[in-house]
């Protein structure tokens, strides 16, 4: 009974946490556009809406499963609720991190003074909850599928939730104070727009393909990092 209860809750906090890298780089690479002072909020708001999102969904279980079942057929492919949520959610990430990428490469930053007093900490905000519906709706049809005890799915929320926050300030001064990372990480912010099209197209690709390649592009950055430094010193 108590291995029937632990397994479930310990693999669905696993993956939701995974899951969850995805939200704490946005999160973090918009909170870099704010002042300072505004960063830790717009994290704080974020994630705290990302919670109350999915604990909110979870008191629709019913409605959510619902999102799965087809709407209509084009080219042979179904298109169900899910799928709209996800092709709109995967264009968006792609929309926002190419145009990252392209100001950041250009040498445009997004850093100085005139863009943060444009990028106020509302509009930023409310790309965070878009992205945080589609995160969640994901994330919770995922759970559904994993466990069938509701409290089992709200107490791996909660506890996400609490790694999400500990983890996104060393995750955000980290991409801040190395630009190479930050690049690493919208082209992972990239990937996964990318597999959430495919996924609302019906191909899905597996998470853990697109993980393993950016855990070994990052092995590499971390090595190259350490090499330059080395020849510097």
């Amino acid at each position: 009974m108590f291995t029937e209860i632990i397994i479930p809750l310990v693999s669905l906090i696993v993956l939701e946490v995974i899951l969850g890298i995805d939200n704490i780089i946005f999160i973090s690479i918009l909170s870099d556009k704010l002042p300072e002072d505004q960063r830790n909020k717009l994290r704080y708001w974020g994630i705290g809406l990302a919670m109350l999102m999915r604990l909110g969904l979870l008191a629709f279980v019913s409605w959510i499963l619902k999102l799965d079942t087809t709407l209509f057929t084009l080219f042979n492919i179904d298109f169900s609720g899910k799928s709209i949520i996800l092709l709109f959610g995967g264009f968006f990430l792609l929309f926002k991190s190419t145009k990252e990428i392209y100001h950041n490469t250009e040498g445009k930053s997004n850093n100085s003074d005139k863009d943060k007093v444009k990028n106020t900490f509302f509009q930023l905000l409310i790309q965070v909850i878009v992205l945080d519906l589609v995160f969640s709706v994901d994330s919770i049809i995922t759970a559904v599928g994993m466990v069938k005890e509701l409290w089992i799915m709200y107490t791996a929320v909660i506890v996400t939730v609490i790694v999400m926050l500990i983890a996104s300030k060393p995750i955000n001064d980290f991409i801040s104070k190395h630009p190479s990372f930050k690049i690493l990480a919208l082209c992972f912010l990239m990937m996964i727009g990318v597999a959430l099209i495919a996924e609302g197209m019906q191909f899905e690709i597996p998470k853990g393909y697109i993980y393993f390649s950016m855990a070994f592009a990052f092995l590499v950055d971390i090595i190259q990092m350490k090499t330059v430094k080395k020849q510097e010193s």
